[in-house]
């Protein structure tokens, strides 16, 4: 490859004359004749108190558009690659695969084959925020099935791959001949001692009481949000996203440029087949006013309500095919859903009405329980509408935490967890059949948003690992919300001292765009989204927190934008929801329990002498065994003289300590140093014999090396038996593993010590 060459001075000036912001550089690379365009770019961009890069034209060129973004070190390249034909959906088929790969980080794979076998949680997670960053900008109508892989070639362990990977998702996209109505620009923004940080390092975030990734474009208009902090106050919040926008700026003219000067013409989307003038007329009168009547009825549920459209829909669709024949019925299935989504609209912009009757700002019938099942150590009930989510807590020895894999420790802040949130969805929540038990892409991100909600206020200094279920039994919107309601009513049913309580609440929103500017001309937000809003509105705005701030936020848009008007006004509209659910759960459960229930489980901690060791432990960790098997208390070592036992209930620590009593107690006759005493073999083994020297007392190791004076390979050697007896002299205990320590070599020079019998061997 060709040393880098500079543009020309007019080709320079006139790409960086495109942007106002800091474009620090664009510079072309010479790669072949073979390409279309001989040249790559490369664009650095200063953001923060860094930069990024982004290049394109040199890596991956049979894919349809390709870029390499780095930031420090941190180095990610993504392909994208998208079917010429449309796929017969009625959704874009859109997938994202991030893979952080262990070589990246100077790793190996520590799994049995050494190498990367599944999607991690962290990468699935990664590969979902990219996916909500991206799809809202491609054009309507466009169907083609459409992927994007993220591939992590190099981190530094200082800034992390997510943003830099929407980055070059949007680069890649960018100059591909895909139909997209991009650029969008993430920047990772940080709260430390109250002042605005962009891009973060990995120490600073660990200073920072806010970790939020702002996804924009180049109108200032949110894409996409997601957060988690340590009750952020709601001002600051405001501040760093509007901060975060405001730097996203820079990114999204770079990758113009990026585009500009690398870019292909983007395909022209083929017109989608559309149904008949006369047709869709005829099925507008004839489901319009069916359709309003049904959407006006609050006493419809969410089950009855989908029941009612689809008669309607399927009686309208079996009338028209009698009248037009040629039509084609999928053509008017979807014609029917526009007019039923038209509808939906105009009865909440035109009449500030909603389907189940609530005005916009009002919140669904709530009602809680805690304390349900006794055996349990924190169970909660909560029910909000038709929403219904059932939350248990479970403690657990220190053993039970989840440990991270090496990639994860790199990229994140924690060797392992000991709160984690496990959220389920089964099919019954919404009345329908499937696989139970299979978790899929949804559970894992509605599990971790519940999850950073409550992380918060779990206190960090808990002798436990807790598991908390969020399990939902009925499903209108929301679930993921109302698992941060149950759950943190769940952990202070349990015991755990949470900083505060915690509730969620989602928020949408309806719009009305000018058809000239395709600017939003009107807008609605509602309060406590139901299923149906979601699905017909053009937001999804989850918030949680305490009535201090904001732990977790997580916001998604339909539309290809939003100003920071509606954002703020969501967010301050959703703040006040949620303090006024948290006034209804204090009725069910104001503060955490004094005390851990009667059945819930203990830890001790329990100091044991060096000597005491070897009986304390048992042949072979045998004691160690046969406590856990028969009480179920689990002991973990703290450091050298102390352990820490857990146990499930009250009766297993009494039993338990019995049991310990037991083993330290039993007699055991005191040995003179240096006096030679006569033993039994019980075990032969590879590195020497087992001696026993008194039934009371543990085998004792006598090492090869001390069975001879000459060098001795195996006991077997010597003729050594089990069941043969043995003279030894003993020299104490190892003052560091209490071991006892014996030798047979030094009584091979002349006797000058009394030989000793403790006693008879037994047979």
């Amino acid at each position: 490859m060709a040393a880098p060459i500079r543009l020309c001075r007019q080709c320079r000036k006139w790409l960086l004359k495109k942007s106002p912001y800091r474009v620090a550089s664009v510079r072309q690379t010479h790669l072949g004749p073979w390409k279309d365009k001989n040249y790559g770019c490369e664009v650095e961009i200063n953001v923060g108190d860094g930069q990024l890069q982004l290049s394109s034209g040199k890596l991956a060129r049979f894919a349809d558009g390709a870029a390499v973004a780095q930031l420090g070190e941190t180095s990610v390249l993504v392909t994208a690659v998208s079917k010429q034909r449309y796929t017969p959906v009625s959704f874009l088929p859109l997938t994202v695969d991030f893979r952080q790969k262990a070589a990246a980080a100077g790793r190996i794979p520590m799994n049995f084959f050494r190498r990367e076998l599944g999607a991690t949680e962290t990468e699935i997670l990664t590969s979902r925020m990219i996916d909500r960053s991206l799809r809202p900008m491609f054009p309507s109508g466009f169907f083609c099935d459409t992927q994007l892989v993220c591939n992590v070639l190099a981190m530094d362990g200082a800034n992390d791959p997510d943003i830099v990977s929407i980055n070059a998702a949007s680069a890649a996209l960018s100059v591909s001949d895909i139909p997209w109505n991009g650029p969008v620009g993430a920047v990772r923004v940080g709260l430390v001692d109250k002042e605005v940080v962009i891009n973060p390092t990995r120490k600073q975030l660990q200073r920072s009481t806010l970790d939020l990734i702002v996804t924009a474009t180049q109108k200032q208009h949110v894409v996409m949000l997601e957060g988690v902090g340590e009750a952020v106050h709601l001002h600051d919040l405001q501040r760093a996203i509007s901060t975060g926008v405001r730097e996203v700026q820079s990114v999204v003219q770079g990758i113009a440029q990026l585009a500009t000067a690398l870019g292909r013409p983007k395909r022209v989307l083929e017109p989608l087949p559309a149904l008949e003038a006369e047709v869709a007329s005829s099925l507008r009168s004839m489901c319009s006013a069916r359709v309003r009547d049904v959407l006006y009825n609050n006493s419809y549920d969410k089950v009855s309500r989908d029941v009612a459209i689809q008669q309607i829909k399927a009686d309208v669709i079996e009338k028209l095919k009698e009248a037009y024949p040629a039509s084609d019925p999928s053509l008017m299935n979807d014609c029917f859903n526009s007019v039923t989504k038209e509808v939906f609209r105009s009865l909440i912009l035109d009449e500030d009405r909603r389907c189940d009757g609530r005005g916009l700002e009002q919140l669904r019938d709530i009602s809680c329980k805690v304390d349900l099942f006794k055996p349990l150590h924190g169970s909660a009930l909560f029910q909000r509408g038709q929403t219904q989510v059932l939350c248990t807590v479970t403690y657990d020895s220190p053993e039970a935490a989840a440990r991270m894999d090496p990639v994860s420790v790199l990229t994140g802040n924690y060797r392992e967890k000991n709160f984690m949130l496990h959220y389920e969805f089964p099919p019954y929540a919404t009345n329908e059949t499937g696989r139970p038990g299979a978790v899929g892409r949804r559970e894992f991100g509605h599990g971790a948003l519940a999850e950073k909600g409550l992380r918060a206020v779990v206190p960090n200094n808990c002798p436990f690992t807790i598991r908390l279920t969020a399990e939902v039994l009925e499903s209108n919107g929301s679930s993921s919300m109302a698992s941060v309601c149950g759950g943190s009513m769940a952990l202070m049913d349990a015991g755990v001292k949470v900083k505060a309580p915690a509730a969620g609440v989602a928020m949408g929103l309806v719009t009305r765009t000018n058809a000239d500017t395709g600017e939003i001309s009107e807008y609605k937000i509602l309060t406590d989204l139901l299923g149906i809003e979601d699905y017909m509105g053009d937001m999804d705005f989850k918030m949680a927190g305490t009535k201090f701030g904001v732990t977790a936020l997580q916001v998604d848009f339909k539309l290809p934008g939003v100003p920071l008007e509606i954002v703020s006004k969501s967010l301050e509209q959703g703040f006040a929801a949620k303090n006024d659910i948290l006034d209804i759960m204090d009725q069910a459960i104001s503060k955490p329990r004094d005390s851990i229930k009667s059945h819930g489980p203990l830890i001790e901690k329990l100091e044991i002498k060096a000597q005491d060791r070897s009986k304390f432990f048992g042949i072979g960790g045998r004691n160690l065994r046969k406590l856990r098997s028969e009480t179920g208390v689990t002991i973990t070592p703290v450091d050298d003289v102390s352990f820490q036992l857990f146990a499930p209930n009250t009766e297993a620590m009494d039993e338990a300590r019995e049991m310990i009593e037991e083993f330290l107690t039993d007699e055991e006759p005191e040995l003179e140093f240096g006096a030679i005493y006569t033993g039994r073999i019980v075990e032969v083994r590879d590195t020497g014999v087992m001696v026993e020297l008194h039934p009371k007392l543990q085998p004792v190791l006598l090492h090869n090396s001390q069975l001879d004076q000459r060098k001795v390979q195996h006991p077997s050697a010597l003729k050594l038996e089990v069941g043969q007896e043995i003279t030894v002299k003993y020299f104490g205990r190892d003052p560091v593993s209490g071991r006892m320590r014996i030798s047979r070599k030094v009584l091979q020079a002349p006797a000058t010590t009394v030989i000793r019998n403790l006693g008879s061997p037994r047979s």
